[in-house]
């Protein structure tokens, strides 16, 4: 009892020591931060940026937020998930690089910007990085007696919670960084900006859904006794009832381009209410159907003809619209000759063929695509003398390493995480993985290499000194992200 009271006495003392050096480190930033202005002298009137080049200061300032926010904070998460103890000193070391990022944004020199949603959400952003710390903090000290006891299980929660969606609140951040760097997206250009980048968003978000239930999502989703296109279905018909009514400002005329983005959102819901009913056989059994697949093969085809004011805008929507009717014949083929209608090829779907990462592939790249189409973007392109295929190729290439990035965290979390039951196997056959049973007799070395590391370290947090795996089955489904 004096031995475990002696490490928590330690424990507290080592967390104080550690967020006194961040309390000194950021009320020196602040000091230095309030005697900043941001000066405004040098924009033009009727711009929102100055002339001045990026200086330094604020290019590492871009380095750092996009290391923190973009690759440590996702690796970081999955290291949560899985229960690594290299969770704790990984995310600590980026939201250190994210206060100083943070506070490099407001030092440096050079260009100069208006008023903008970047400096604005920053707040926010961060906001919700230090609630993630207190939360983390509070785990660390292993209180778990008392009001703890029921605190501790909503601290978990929202903690694992806010650490899933912080790789989404980042990316929009950073997309906001973009658009406020180079002046986009203001007056008449806000409009189409909001359906290129939301739009694009959507797309590449599918892809990492996608490629998620292709490598680790299979027994989830036989879980649920639905199939993939159910929800792909009812997602398509939300967005296309979103888009009837939103693409045109109703009261005033109608052009070419309302009329296109309309239909196209009618042709979206009524397909998508289709793909539901096609989801389900008479039994009630999940059944696979290309619906889904379709309408993103017609919404390529569509966008490969959407008229522009400028030939390089023109040549990039129609890449953009046969990468999507590339995406959308690769799933019907996939689900037709490759799946023949079957959920995966492998019982557990560890296996899947090389052949369906194409799909969830191309609408990455494709979501790239429409994000770099914006008619800013394409002026910019055309003054400069950039054509067409040196811009798309290089957009390919953000998404190749965007799909790198994706699976490697999947990787991480595949060979870590202890596996699955399948729904779908007997009672008296255990389940399998990698070839071995997982009865206890022969486990895989993912398997054996989570246990050691359970035993070892104790889920680095998520279990006090007297909490063993077996006291409790809530405790072992609490998750540090």
């Amino acid at each position: 009892m004096v031995a475990s009271a002696s490490r928590l006495v330690r424990r507290i003392i080592g967390m104080a020591q550690s967020v006194g050096a961040l309390g000194v480190m950021g009320i020196y930033m602040v000091e230095r931060v309030q005697g900043h202005e941001h000066h405004m002298d040098n924009i033009p009137e009727g711009e929102t940026v100055s002339p001045d080049p990026i200086d330094t200061i604020l290019w590492v300032h871009i380095t750092i937020q996009i290391l923190a926010f973009g690759l440590i904070f996702p690796a970081g998460m999955v290291l949560g998930i899985i229960r690594s103890r290299w969770h704790v000193p990984l995310q600590t070391f980026g939201a250190l690089l994210a206060l100083v990022g943070y506070f490099l944004g407001h030092l440096h020199k050079g260009r100069q910007f208006a008023p903008n949603i970047h400096a604005t959400f920053a707040k926010s952003l961060m906001l919700m990085l230090f609630l993630q710390v207190v939360f983390g903090v509070y785990l660390k000290l292993h209180l778990t007696t008392g009001i703890h006891a029921k605190a501790r299980k909503w601290v978990v929660l929202g903690h694992g919670v806010m650490g899933k969606f912080m790789p989404v609140v980042s990316w929009v951040q950073m997309l906001f960084g973009g658009i406020t760097a180079l002046g986009f997206c203001r007056a008449d250009h806000t409009g189409q900006c909001l359906a290129h980048f939301i739009m694009g968003s959507a797309f590449i978000g599918y892809g990492i859904v996608l490629t998620i239930l292709l490598l680790v999502g299979q027994i989830w989703l036989k879980r649920t006794g639905r199939s993939q296109e159910f929800f792909d279905s009812i997602v398509i018909a939300v967005w296309g009832c979103v888009n009837t009514f939103t693409e045109h400002r109703w009261g005033g005329p109608w052009v070419h381009n309302d009329l296109q983005h309309t239909s196209m959102g009618v042709i979206w819901w009524c397909a998508g209410l289709l793909g539901v009913w096609l989801s389900r056989k008479r039994d009630g059994r999940p059944k696979r159907n290309l619906i889904p697949a379709i309408v993103i093969l017609l919404t390529g085809w569509a966008m490969s003809g959407h008229p522009q004011s400028l030939p390089v805008s023109t040549m990039v929507h129609s890449v953009f619209g046969y990468t999507l009717m590339a995406a959308g014949l690769t799933r019907i083929i996939e689900i037709s000759f490759v799946l023949r209608d079957r959920y995966t090829l492998s019982e557990d779907g560890n296996d899947p063929n090389s052949f369906q990462y194409l799909t969830p592939f191309l609408l990455i790249a494709g979501g790239f695509l429409f994000m770099g189409a914006t008619e800013e973007q394409m002026q910019l392109l055309s003054n400069a003398g950039v054509t067409h295929v040196t811009w798309v190729l290089v957009l390919y290439s953000f998404a190749f390493l965007m799909f790198l990035f994706v699976n490697m965290l999947l990787h991480l979390y595949a060979t870590n995480a202890p596996p699955s039951p399948n729904p779908s196997s007997s009672t008296s056959q255990p389940p399998k993985i990698n070839g071995n049973t997982a009865n206890g007799h022969v486990r895989n070395t993912s398997e054996s290499r989570h246990l050691r590391d359970a035993e070892e370290f104790e889920l680095e947090g998520l279990m006090s000194e007297d909490e063993s795996l077996e006291d409790s089955p809530v405790k072992r489904t609490e998750r540090v992200v």
